[in-house]
């Protein structure tokens, strides 16, 4: 790959000893597995709105509707100001990056990076829900982002949707730009098209829409309603039925192609993919190999096939 994607991290994610007890929370597929391809903007939210290394331990407490981020020990130490313009300047400053920022990886537990499952305290005592306080405000100022937990990675599936969609919106913004004329968006709409049936096949066609009124709206408004669908759609896990239906779609494309015997393999790896006994990996590969002897353009741009680098091995156990 020619450029780096940008993607944000929590500094401790990438061994920066920032937590409160001078330690970090290295994760080894992101500093090992990623860092061939991804650009790391560090940020510890907590470091940059003042505090030190060590220091107290802070939570979330709610009181009369409103979340403050105080020490866990003495809730006279409150930090909400001191966060919120650090996070204010944060985010401008990444939505100016020349190259965008294609992802964000944040801390899990952390009140002020966790996604989700946050403890949130209270004067009756605790619950669990809650959005860490930068990445609440990185959510609503970037909706289009994917975002995911450092832990959530150790999950196959979250892991390879959460890759794919960071390259996918790296190719958007390679692909398209800050000009999105209608040559560029129906050529990158056409390779996303088996992706976006695997993944929503309702919102695909929502999309082709979008794509084909392209010319009623402003190129800005346009681009910005795209991407945000886009990333929606691709938020949805891609169910082994949705997937089952693209692969029979692009199997028809080797109809007049394959031979007898070759036909009945592709059609029960297939089947057997559907039925959970064999991984996604298995009949993309075997469509690869038939790709290669019967040449097909339209099939050999097509993003489903290949979403990302192949030695990050994302499909294996999907």
């Amino acid at each position: 790959m020619e450029t780096k994607i940008p993607v944000g991290v929590s500094s401790c994610v990438i061994g920066q000893r920032v937590r409160f007890d001078g330690g970090h929370k290295k994760n080894h597929f992101v500093t090992e597995s990623l860092a061939s391809f991804l650009e790391f903007v560090p940020v510890c939210p907590e470091i940059g709105a003042g505090m030190s290394v060590p220091r107290p331990t802070i939570r979330q407490f709610e009181q009369e509707g409103a979340i403050r981020l105080v020490e866990t020990k003495n809730d006279a130490m409150d930090y909400t100001g001191q966060l919120s313009v650090f996070t204010d300047t944060a985010l401008s400053e990444l939505s100016r990056l020349q190259n965008p920022l294609c992802g964000y990886v944040v801390a899990a537990k952390s009140p002020t990076c966790g996604m989700q499952q946050v403890k949130v305290y209270h004067k009756n005592g605790v619950r669990k829900g809650g959005v860490g306080l930068y990445t609440q405000r990185l959510m609503e100022k970037m909706p289009w982002l994917p975002i995911e937990e450092d832990g959530r990675l150790n999950d196959p599936n979250l892991r390879e949707n959460f890759i794919l969609r960071v390259f996918c919106l790296h190719d958007l913004y390679q692909s398209v730009g800050s000009q999105p004329t209608p040559a560029k968006v129906v050529a990158f709409h056409s390779r996303y098209k088996f992706t976006l049936m695997a993944h929503d096949p309702k919102a695909y066609r929502a999309l082709g829409q979008m794509v084909a009124m392209m010319g009623n709206e402003k190129q800005e408004d346009f681009f910005e309603q795209y991407r945000l669908g886009l990333m929606q759609a691709l938020s949805k896990s891609a169910s082994r039925k949705n997937c089952t239906n693209v692969l029979m779609h692009i199997q028809g494309y080797f109809k007049r192609l394959l031979g007898p015997v070759q036909k009945a393999e592709l059609t029960r790896i297939i089947h057997e993919y559907r039925q959970g006994l064999l991984p996604i990996l298995v009949p993309v590969t075997l469509i690869q190999h038939y790709l290669t002897m019967y040449p097909n353009p339209y099939l050999a741009q097509q993003h489903y096939l290949n979403p990302y680098p192949q030695t990050l091995k994302l499909r294996y156990g999907l």
